[in-house]
């Protein structure tokens, strides 16, 4: 089983940008930092988690910032359209300290520095959740289980209905328990 990490964001207030710092830095392998090959420069942006990319994208800013050079040429649809890109190979480090090492990222024209996309997203869960005016937006790395809302509503009716038909009666299982205390 693989490391498990995490982060939580809580805001007082309904979230409409989902906004992290995450770590750049020009694609470097594990094989290279073992052959000794020094570590390029790290920086910090500002990053928004957008689950409708469908890869992740820096500005011309993190371009700039790290002197990063293309290493091709692609086509980039975006909500304007298909656009023409030059691309770049990046390692992102995003909270809890994930790293994505040697992504192929185009750079855009967005919304602050970094754009988190479903190529990072898919590696792990992701939840937002909205109660009471207050949003928790939460990722762990990598899925260890299922989050199905629908099993899980399911599963509460059947207890609730259970508990009309059984009250606090003793359980029909014939374990001389309270139902509430035994199969409720």
């Amino acid at each position: 089983m693989g490391k498990f990490k995490s982060f939580t964001l809580q805001s007082k207030g309904i979230l409409h940008v989902l906004q992290t710092k995450c770590n750049i830095s020009e694609a470097i392998s594990v094989l290279e930092l073992s052959q000794g090959v020094p570590h390029p420069p790290i920086k910090e942006f500002l990053a928004i988690w957008d689950t409708g990319a469908s890869s992740s994208a820096i500005s011309k800013r993190v371009v700039e910032s790290l002197n990063l050079k293309p290493t091709g040429k692609g086509l980039c649809d975006t909500g304007a359209g298909t656009v023409p890109v030059d691309k770049y190979s990046v390692n992102i480090l995003i909270p809890p300290g994930v790293g994505f090492s040697t992504l192929d990222v185009p750079c855009l024209n967005i919304k602050g520095d970094v754009l988190i996309g479903m190529d990072i997203i898919s590696r792990g869960d992701f939840c937002i959740t909205n109660k009471n005016g207050e949003t928790i937006f939460t990722y762990q790395t990598p899925s260890y289980h299922e989050v199905d809302y629908t099993r899980e509503l399911s599963d509460i009716e059947k207890k609730h209905i259970a508990f009309l038909k059984h009250g606090n009666n003793k359980c029909p299982c014939g374990s001389g328990k309270k139902w509430e205390n035994c199969h409720g």
